[in-house]
């Protein structure tokens, strides 16, 4: 990586350009175009983005759909099962199958991606970030209960980490998810600096989700409207699918200061049958390939790896499911990514870093975005999750 330093991702940005609320109508977003080959960016509107893809394009979109993960619990020791006190957030960010004997957990191998997921006999395994972190000890118990003040879920906690992080286990229930729909709340990013309304369940989810799992929505997506994919399909233009949870990465600052110092959480993806068959034909005959989003990019170049897709010891894309920790960085090389989408990100974010390796070779891609972010600011577009988007291509 050639000594780069997470400071090299750094830029200024007035905070009242990072976008609280989404657009007045989905789809009415500004994009702003670049070219990989030159760097040369100019301002457009994400309508044209039609008019930005050819017949035979393969459009990738992830489909997990955002669950209602943000919390709130009042604590109890479990020993003592003393009265409730002291409200807690938590923030569930992964279920998980912890190493612990006689704990089966959840059996993400096996499952479909479709039905409900599979709850062990002993529990229901989750990492969540907790605040204050500091009051919630092993051994604590959280108590979640409804508006009528009625128990609705129980969580032990079962291990500590750092920043707030809890490993909890939840007592079984009948449908964990509906209770979750019930008390849950859309967990919005820090950086949106108000509290969830009943118009974000609709808003902060793209109009694909389906595979629910995500604390944080894949954001690229949320720009596109039905009437946008059928005039896709129109023009000739194939869609496909993929699943990639975003989890506790996207909350989690980079606290290190050289890039081959960063390592991301894990993320569970999954690649269906139609679309490994539908880019298996895209790269034998030649055709773009377009990511929605970062998170459809490190799934593709997750899985293009596994393969080996590029090379004498390429093999075709085979459907299944697993978990990626991918660093995308100046100075990779991307096998099937070949445009990408993509709204705004943090400054000395992974995300920011994904981006500029793919609009340039090394320092290159850096140098472009981030004359491309300073023109942004200049012209007032609108930061990160509910903002404007950037085509790559």
């Amino acid at each position: 990586m050639n000594g780069l330093r997470v400071a090299d991702f750094d830029f200024d940005l007035p905070e009242e350009l990072i976008a609280q609320q989404p657009a007045a109508e989905r789809g009415l977003s500004r994009m702003l175009r670049m070219s990989r080959e030159t760097g040369d960016f100019e301002d457009s509107s994400f309508a044209e983005f039609p008019s930005l893809l050819e017949p035979g394009d393969l459009l990738v979109l992830n489909d997990s759909r955002v669950i209602p993960a943000r919390l709130y619990a009042h604590r109890t020791l479990v020993r003592e099962r003393e009265k409730p006190t002291g409200r807690i957030e938590v923030m569930l960010t992964e279920s998980v199958l912890p190493e612990m004997p006689g704990a089966p957990g959840l059996d993400f191998e096996t499952w479909d991606g479709k039905s409900p997921e599979p709850q062990s006999a002993s529990g229901n395994f989750w990492r969540a970030l907790v605040r204050p972190g500091r009051k919630v000890a092993i051994g604590e118990r959280l108590v979640f209960s409804g508006p009528g003040g009625e128990v609705l879920l129980e969580a032990e906690v079962l291990e500590r980490g750092q920043f707030g992080e809890r490993l909890l286990q939840f007592e079984p229930v009948e449908d964990f998810f509906a209770i979750l729909d019930r008390i849950g709340h859309i967990p919005l990013p820090p950086y949106i600096r108000r509290d969830d309304a009943e118009a974000d369940r609709e808003r902060y989810q793209t109009v694909f989700a389906r595979e629910r799992g995500s604390v944080a929505a894949p954001t690229a997506g949320l720009h596109f409207t039905p009437e946008m994919l059928e005039t896709l399909a129109a023009k000739g233009v194939e869609v496909a699918r993929i699943t990639l949870h975003v989890g506790l990465g996207t909350f989690a600052p980079l606290r290190v200061e050289r890039l081959d110092e960063v390592r991301l959480h894990r993320e569970r993806y999954t690649l269906p049958a139609s679309t490994a068959a539908a880019l298996n034909r895209a790269v034998a005959e030649g055709r773009r390939i377009v990511a929605v989003g970062t998170t459809v990019v490190r799934t593709l170049e997750s899985v293009a790896r596994q393969f080996g897709i590029s090379g004498a010891d390429r093999r075709e894309l085979e459907p299944h499911s697993g978990e990626t920790e991918i660093f995308i960085s100046p100075g990779f090389e991307f096998r099937l990514a070949g445009a990408l989408l993509t709204n705004f990100h943090l400054p000395q974010s992974s995300l920011l870093m994904l981006v500029s390796a793919f609009a340039g070779p090394q320092r290159t891609g850096i140098d472009r975005v981030l004359a491309a972010y300073r023109h942004a600011v200049a012209e007032r577009y609108r930061f990160f999750s509910y903002g404007d988007c950037m085509f790559i291509a």
